[in-house]
């Protein structure tokens, strides 16, 4: 009886001891911010893209911070083009987001690179408003990747999506698709080179999720779109009973990095 009971024990601490090894093994998912510049004419652009090269993304690095991405809407898109300035923001955790006031707050060499933007006068404002979204990576892709490009930056097509679902439920469901069903894996066999995929859980279009896909440029977006659509897993995993309905609204962003973004 004793050598059963002390068999069991020892089975029960093996498993435990697995357990919180396959827990620490198990790569945290990141945080992200995405931050949206609103700007009124191009004196405000330049005011904001001087304070995210001079102050910002140096301020980040020196927080631990290293890939921060900056991105602008393509030319082509006139509605927004010169009016939107957008901030990939990757952490570790929502502490690290909560505790980078304090560290920007003791950094002097920030405070002198981002003067102008830091201490603007109410009246001479650089920018109109900004909107903040909040996301949690997924556990398909639980840390963000800088894209396997070599081209260009001014040439290059990021194409920024954002799912929304009707309710929460078939939301996840969606969430579900791209971890369990395979479309995470889908988008790294066909070179979509992804920043990240990502469940928004603060934002303006909730319930929602977003990814990030980047292509040297327009012409390689539409090809890799092509080879989707025309890729049997697709088809397949498209028409499977599970996953139908599960998007009520489908925006795409295209936007192009700047030449001191890290991504």
């Amino acid at each position: 009886m004793i050598s059963y009971l002390k068999s069991g024990l020892f089975t029960a601490v093996f498993l435990f001891a697995a357990v919180l090894s396959i827990a620490a093994a198990a790569p945290k998912r990141e945080f992200y911010e995405i931050r949206i510049y609103q700007l009124k004419n191009a004196e405000q652009g330049t005011r904001v893209e001087n304070y995210l090269k001079d102050a910002y993304i140096p301020a980040m690095h020196r927080a631990g911070i290293k890939n921060v991405g900056v991105f602008k809407p393509v030319a082509s898109d006139t509605a927004a083009a010169g009016k939107l300035i957008y901030v990939f923001t990757p952490l570790k955790s929502l502490e690290q987001l909560l505790e980078l006031p304090k560290a920007l707050a003791k950094d002097a060499a920030y405070a002198s690179a981002g003067k102008d933007y830091i201490d603007a006068e109410y009246k001479n404002a650089p920018y109109a408003r900004y909107e903040t979204i909040l996301l949690q990576a997924f556990t398909g892709m639980p840390m963000h990747k800088k894209p396997g490009l070599t081209g260009p930056k001014a040439d290059r097509v990021y194409e920024l999506r954002s799912y929304e679902g009707h309710t929460e439920k078939i939301y996840q469901n969606k969430v579900k698709m791209f971890n369990d069903g395979g479309e995470v894996p889908l988008f790294e066999r066909l070179g979509f080179n992804a920043v990240f995929y990502a469940e928004v859980i603060a934002g303006s279009h909730q319930p929602n999720l977003m990814y990030m896909t980047t292509f040297e440029n327009k012409a390689s977006r539409d090809e890799h779109w092509k080879a989707f659509g025309s890729d049997a897993e697709w088809n397949k995993l498209k028409v499977n009973p599970e996953y139908q309905n599960n998007v009520s609204k489908n925006t795409s962003f295209f936007l192009t990095p700047t030449d001191y973004s890290d991504i």
